[in-house]
């Protein structure tokens, strides 16, 4: 069967976000369906594009006229769809409900398309509580909207615990693994003794590093046998950094937190065989999100290394190798968890293989399409 994957955003090949959604292609392709994606970008002259599978299938220009057109002529992409007889487009959600989507997914369904739409992350609304007017602007669009929008799409796909998403039904499924392409840690290469935290992200502030700040500045106002240092691997903003960095300085702990670029391949692994613990989602109640199945989860313990998060994770709930930490704003307690790593010795291999039958993308993307004919 032909399908499409829509998304309604740039893909870059190292994003994690892409990185995923590769995974996701391949698991269809794996499935049976001969799958395309359509995405957006600029081209050489800084053409704002839209793409099938690196081939522009329209060019919308610069300037404003080009950010309004990519959000409402879909023609030439409907025209796509039919002629190429695609039956089944999965497309992932990007906040933009509107008249104009709309009216895309209304006439795919009339042509007999199944289209299922994944909602990354739910609820979303307060992701937004901190932007002003004009940035917060598409999200009163999308409260209009999303409701008429989900009539016309066949099911949701969500890494939540909701039986329904704006009235319509849900798949639920978990983020998956790819284990090809994640390598498991590997033996220590500095020296050093210290005990390395690691947080792998495109930080935001749901993320709660800062609560790891202030857990530092706990940990170092007593006298410590042992050097515990937060390496924080990603993009962020100048807002994130400094909620992360803000408190460390008020501390004195800064020194303590490393801050490196995104990193990827052997520089990624690198770091990883360093790391003795990571430090996933803390903060996902700021967004009022209790239950999230999160893909950085599933990364650490696919490399084989404990962690801790704050949120509900029917995955990882028993595990042994895993800690909680509480759905608030207290800092996190570093002296439990050097205290838990040295009182627990899990290989890497233990943490991997826990997830390896069940979590990889493959098995999570046959729940969404054994649903298709119900």
């Amino acid at each position: 069967m032909n399908a499409l994957f829509l998304v309604f955003h740039g893909f870059a090949p190292y994003n994690g976000i892409s990185k995923k959604i590769s995974y996701q292609m391949k698991a269809f392709e794996n499935l049976g369906f001969k799958t395309e994606l359509c995405y957006l970008e600029f081209d050489e002259s800084g053409n704002q594009v839209r793409m099938i599978d690196g081939t522009p299938l329209i060019s919308y220009g610069k300037g404003i006229k080009a950010k309004i057109l990519k959000r409402i002529e879909f023609g030439i992409l409907y025209r796509h769809i039919v002629e190429n007889d695609i039956r089944y487009v999965y497309l992932r959600y990007d906040h933009n409900a509107n008249p104009f989507t709309i009216n895309l997914i209304r006439r795919l369904k009339a042509k007999g398309v199944v289209v299922d739409m994944e909602v990354p992350t739910y609820p979303y609304d307060s992701e937004y509580d901190k932007y002003g007017f004009f940035e917060r602007l598409p999200l009163f669009i999308d409260k209009i909207f999303r409701k008429r929008f989900a009539r016309y799409i066949h099911r949701i796909v969500t890494f939540s615990d909701y039986d329904y998403i704006f009235g319509k039904q849900t798949i639920k499924i978990s983020n998956g693994i790819n284990f090809e392409e994640i390598k498991i840690k590997g033996e220590r290469n500095s020296s050093d003794n210290s005990f390395n935290l690691i947080a792998v992200a495109d930080i935001h502030f749901w993320h709660g590093f800062d609560r790891v700040s202030a857990g530092l500045v706990n940990y170092y106002s007593k006298v410590q046998k042992m050097k515990v240092l937060f390496h924080v691997v990603g993009g962020s903003s100048w807002a994130e950094y400094n909620r992360i960095m803000d408190v460390a300085k008020a501390g004195h702990v800064d020194e303590y937190i490393i801050f490196h670029e995104q990193l990827f391949g052997e520089e990624l692994d690198s770091v990883f065989d360093d790391a003795d613990f990571g430090i996933a989602s803390l903060g996902r109640h700021r967004c009022g999100i209790t239950r999230i199945k999160t893909l950085k989860s599933r990364e650490y313990a696919a490399r084989g290394i404990p962690f801790i998060y704050s949120e509900i994770d029917d995955d990882f709930e028993n595990m042994p190798y895993i800690m909680k930490a509480p759905p608030d704003e207290t800092p996190i307690d570093i002296t439990s968890i050097v205290e838990f790593c040295s009182n627990h010795k899990f290989t890497p291999t233990e943490i991997r293989s826990s997830i390896e039958g069940k979590l990889t993308w493959e098995k999570q993307m046959k729940i969404v399409t054994d649903q298709m004919n119900n």
